[in-house]
């Protein structure tokens, strides 16, 4: 069930928030774990079992971690809770990108399985991970309560497309959590914006993009443009769901972490990664580069540390080649900053810009080629590879009907929107009004956004394949 249909919006959340807030306190996780399990079996009903096996599993491992804590087989329980997450979701995720790697290695034919990938496994997988490892680090107690562990894993919110919530941040709110108008107030603004950037924005954009590798009369800036496009449309459509589950927690009293922080500001790529889907990259810096020695150690040691990090960030991505390369893409941009790069950069100021703007556009026009074929000759062809005009009329055609809505994107990408309203709310004269004025926007927003879905027609999340 998508966050922006009308089923979800008119019929399933306002029975689940008349349920949730009609109930008393200590059925609250109850409550919120049961709907959020009808919300997954909406999409994916069999694989509801493959959650509970999941969830199950955590469970009784993290007790058992917990019990013999300091011992053996302490280690022992967490390593057959890592195995088993991670088996299922290399079992579901990544057995054919192995067998067919094997078979086009030794040139055998062993069949595919074509297994249905289960929504949301990359993200609730890392979750219970966490859990995990926490509770045997010693950083948070085992949660003796399996409805609170179910609730936590299965939150409707934040299950199919991140933020990666980890436990130690919502363990004492899953106890005791407070609810008010002003947090619910917060947390509707928050959804409706979110909701806003991906059907006003996001969705627009990805047509454009749909247009463009669908047509066979291409050009060089017309390459270009699809890659701004698309790098718009994958942080609008990323960012608006992490609006969306951010806004979703206030209301049923849950603090999650922000993802985004305005990521194309940056001007390096370290800097991008601090700011792009960091519940993501904090999770690989606690639970892999860290352990590996992270960079306390030996320069070679470390940058190989920085290869294993983005080489396993670009798999969870998405069990293909042009991820794998993706991944490495941004690891050598990274060791080359920590070498030079970033000193280099840190003393420009127009340099910076096109460096990092030049290392975003390339990486995403590599994240949604189909292959690495594609991938390869949608990046040479931007730099003037393939005999194609440097502009051409269609090129124009679509430039002029998607301006708007690329401005808009591009500004909206920046603090600069945020940043004025702050000024209007804190304003003597202009309080009062913006206070007045935003329920309206917010309903007119809403009735906007409804015409679209009605008339609209399906446009998925992008992160719901990861």
């Amino acid at each position: 069930m998508l966050f922006s249909s009308i089923p979800f919006l008119y019929f399933f959340l306002p029975c689940v928030l008349v349920l949730y807030f009609a109930v008393p306190k200590c059925l609250k996780n109850g409550v919120l774990m049961l709907v959020s399990l009808f919300f997954y079996a909406w999409g994916e009903p069999k694989y509801v079992f493959l959650m509970a096996a999941t969830i199950i599993i955590g469970y009784v491992t993290g007790i058992l971690i917990e019990k013999f804590k300091g011992k053996a087989l302490s280690k022992a329980f967490l390593a057959v809770s890592v195995i088993v997450d991670l088996g299922f979701l290399a079992y579901f995720k990544y057995a054919d990108f192995f067998i067919s790697n094997f078979n086009a290695a030794t040139g055998l034919s062993l069949p595919l399985l074509r297994i249905a990938l289960p929504i949301g496994i990359s993200f609730y997988t890392f979750q219970i991970l966490s859990y995990s490892i926490d509770v045997y680090r010693g950083d948070v107690p085992a949660q003796k309560n399996p409805i609170n562990l179910a609730a936590y894993v299965t939150m409707f919110p934040q299950l199919i497309a991140g933020p990666i919530v980890r436990y130690s941040d919502i363990a004492k709110q899953l106890e005791n959590r407070t609810h008010s108008f002003e947090k619910i107030s917060e947390g509707i603004r928050r959804f409706v914006l979110g909701l806003a950037k991906k059907i006003l924005i996001a969705n627009t954009l990805g047509e454009l993009c749909d247009v463009f590798r669908s047509t066979n009369e291409k050009a060089v800036l017309y390459y270009w443009l699809y890659a701004v496009a698309f790098a718009l449309h994958i942080y609008f459509d990323f960012s608006g769901y992490s609006d969306m589950a951010i806004g979703l927690g206030k209301i049923f009293g849950f603090d999650f972490l922000e993802n985004f922080n305005y990521p194309f500001i940056s001007s390096t790529v370290t800097e991008f990664w601090r700011r792009w889907h960091m519940s993501l990259g904090s999770w690989f810096r606690d639970y892999v580069y860290i352990p590996l020695g992270g960079n306390r150690v030996s320069k070679a040691k470390w940058f190989f540390n920085i290869f294993v990090v983005w080489l396993l960030t670009g798999f969870w991505h998405g069990a293909a080649w042009n991820f794998i390369v993706w991944g490495l893409f941004f690891a050598v941009l990274l060791v080359l900053e920590k070498l030079f790069l970033k000193k280099f950069l840190e003393k420009t100021k127009i340099i910076k810009r096109i460096y990092i703007a030049l290392a975003v556009l390339v990486s995403f026009v590599i994240f949604n080629a189909t292959d690495m074929a594609e991938a390869i000759e949608y990046v040479g062809a931007m730099f003037g590879a393939g005999n194609m005009p440097i502009v051409n009329a269609e090129m124009f055609y679509y430039l002029k009907s998607y301006a708007v809505v690329l401005v808009l994107a591009a500004v909206g990408s920046t603090p600069v929107v945020k940043t004025a309203a702050m000024r209007l709310y804190n304003g003597k004269n202009t309080g009062r009004v913006m206070n007045v004025l935003e329920p309206v926007v917010l309903v007119g927003l809403l009735i906007v956004m409804t015409a679209y879905l009605v008339d609209g027609s399906f446009n998925p999340f992008l992160y719901f394949r990861f």
